[in-house]
């Protein structure tokens, strides 16, 4: 049999757009193993919030296994070098195990640093730049972050204390040279999962009713009681910032669920912009068309079987 030649297959797509249940199908058919390529799913007991979704890795009664979910504890701030680190340990596992590796998620910086073998180091915080920057709106970093021209994961910046963060890891970059830690270039099929506009909105309005009615403010409430502080909550964005405001008091029920539901679908939209980036800078993404299991997936999507198996 001919050998592939490719390490490594990426699924990647916005958020609802149905990429993990069709890599877990494929992991499922190859005997592969996911690797997670989120930057919320690392956290533990943030379930609900971060779409883990873990029911979605058991098909026809087996389990898939998975890496790189439920690996830090919330109030941590995990980044893009830990990924990194922990990714390689994880793939080198199931390689020399003999079995294949499908690395799936929806956080661009994360994906395209493995993919591309960026070569990065562990970012200190800058209290001087911090608390120069302490004062300035949402949209003065987010604006300030553009002028930059290093890597940075501007999906993810929707708060004023991640626009800050970013900032310091770019000056940082900008003014210290980097640690030379290899990487190996890992070759990859590298598939995008191809969704409408209005099928995306659709699924995110009715997911996020979903999240609601399984009890993600109560999730909210649980790490409160445990002792994390809100600011840090709100830190990781999207569910955890809005449902923090609004168990704190600081917005309403009707509110929380407005705004949330407009800042995900800015999110999805932000993802998708990432993407077509990685393919401007050199990462090749197959578009594809899922359907309801994958061997409909396989049909909509002439010479895909001949790729993957």
């Amino acid at each position: 049999m001919e050998q592939k030649p490719y390490d490594l297959i990426t699924v990647l797509g916005p958020t609802a757009s149905g990429k993990t249940r069709f890599a877990v199908q494929l992991a499922d058919r190859l005997g592969a193993e996911i690797i997670s390529g989120d930057s919320r799913q690392v956290y533990r007991r943030m379930d609900i919030g971060t779409g883990k979704d873990l029911d979605d890795y058991r098909i026809g009664g087996r389990s898939v296994p998975y890496h790189l979910i439920d690996i830090a504890e919330p109030g941590t701030k995990y980044n893009v070098f830990e990924y990194q680190r922990d990714f390689l340990e994880a793939y080198g596992d199931i390689r020399r195990r003999g079995r294949k590796a499908v690395l799936c998620g929806g956080t661009g910086l994360y994906i395209e640093s493995v993919l591309r073998a960026y070569r990065l180091s562990p970012v200190p915080q800058n209290p001087e730049l911090r608390e120069r920057l302490s004062d300035k709106s949402l949209e003065e970093l987010t604006a300030l972050l553009a002028t930059y021209k290093s890597l940075h994961n501007t999906t993810d910046v929707d708060t004023a204390q991640r626009a800050i963060r970013a900032i310091e890891i770019e000056e940082y970059y900008r003014q210290t040279p980097l640690d030379r830690r290899p990487f190996p270039k890992i070759e990859s099929l590298t598939l995008g999962v191809d969704v409408s506009r209005e099928v995306r909105r659709e699924r995110i309005s009715q997911r996020l009713c979903k999240r609601l009615a399984e009890g993600m403010t109560a999730e909210v409430e649980r790490l409160l009681a445990e002792g994390i502080k809100p600011e840090d909550l709100i830190y990781y964005g999207l569910e955890y910032k809005y449902v923090t405001l609004y168990v704190t008091g600081q917005i309403s029920l009707e509110e929380m669920a407005a705004q949330l539901e407009i800042a995900i679908h800015q999110f999805a939209k932000r993802q998708m912009t990432w993407f077509r980036g990685m393919e401007r800078r050199g990462t090749p993404i197959l578009w594809i068309k899922l359907g309801e299991d994958l061997d409909e997936t396989l049909r909509l999507n002439p010479g895909l079987a001949e790729k993957l198996f």
